[in-house]
C-alpha cells in the first residue's frame, strides 16, 4: 500500500496524507461476499471508472462519464448483464443510477466482481456520497460529498480501494 491508495479501516480512510470519514455496509465487512448482504468486501480493489450527473455537477475529472436518464446498474445474479451497467428499459433487477437523491451524483466504480462477474458474489461495490454521517451503505463505502469531491480530483490510474483487516490472499493486485 501507498499514499495512492484510498485505505478503509475501522476508523475512516486514509488518501494521500489525510483522514476521512466514511460509512461501510450495513452487514460490515466481509471475505465472503453474496449478494444482498449488506457487506462491504475486504480486499485491493482496483478504481475501474467515474460517474456523475451532469446535470447536478461539473465534471470532477477527465475521466468521468456522465450519468444519463436510462442508466441502470443490473444486479440480477441469474441474468447475463449481471453486475454491469445497462440501459433502461431492462428485463432483469437493476439499480437506477441517475436517482432522484443525491447519492450517486458521482461515483466511484471499483473492480469487485467485475467485468466477468461470478454469480451471486454480489453486484457493483461504489465509492459515492453517503445519506449521512455514519449511516451505513448496502456494501458501498460512502464518503461526505466535499470529501468525495476531494479524493476523485486526486484519484489516479493506480489508485486502489484497500478495504482491511487483510489477509494475505487478499491482497490480489
Amino acid at each position: 500500500m501507498d499514499a495512492r491508495d484510498l485505505v478503509i479501516t475501522p476508523t475512516g480512510a486514509r488518501f494521500m496524507g489525510r483522514r476521512f470519514p466514511c460509512t461501510i455496509g450495513r452487514g460490515g465487512l466481509t471475505h465472503a461476499k453474496q449478494e444482498g448482504d449488506g457487506a462491504t468486501p475486504v480486499g485491493v480493489h482496483r478504481i475501474v471508472g467515474c460517474l456523475y450527473r451532469p446535470d447536478r455537477l461539473a465534471r470532477p475529472c477527465d475521466w468521468a462519464v456522465p450519468i444519463r436518464p436510462r442508466d441502470l446498474w443490473c444486479d440480477d445474479p441469474r441474468h447475463e448483464d449481471y453486475n454491469l451497467m445497462v440501459g433502461a428499459p431492462h428485463p432483469a433487477s437493476a439499480e437506477r443510477l441517475a436517482r432522484a437523491d443525491p447519492l450517486y451524483d458521482l461515483v466511484l466504480v471499483t473492480d469487485w466482481n467485475w467485468p466477468q462477474a461470478e454469480r451471486g458474489a454480489g453486484s457493483a461495490i461504489f465509492v459515492h456520497r453517503w445519506r449521512k454521517p455514519g449511516h451505513p451503505t448496502a456494501g458501498c463505502v460512502a464518503f461526505d460529498p466535499r470529501d468525495l469531491l476531494w479524493i476523485v480530483a486526486r484519484i489516479r490510474f493506480a489508485t486502489r480501494l484497500v478495504v482491511g483487516p487483510l489477509r494475505p490472499s487478499d491482497a490480489r493486485r
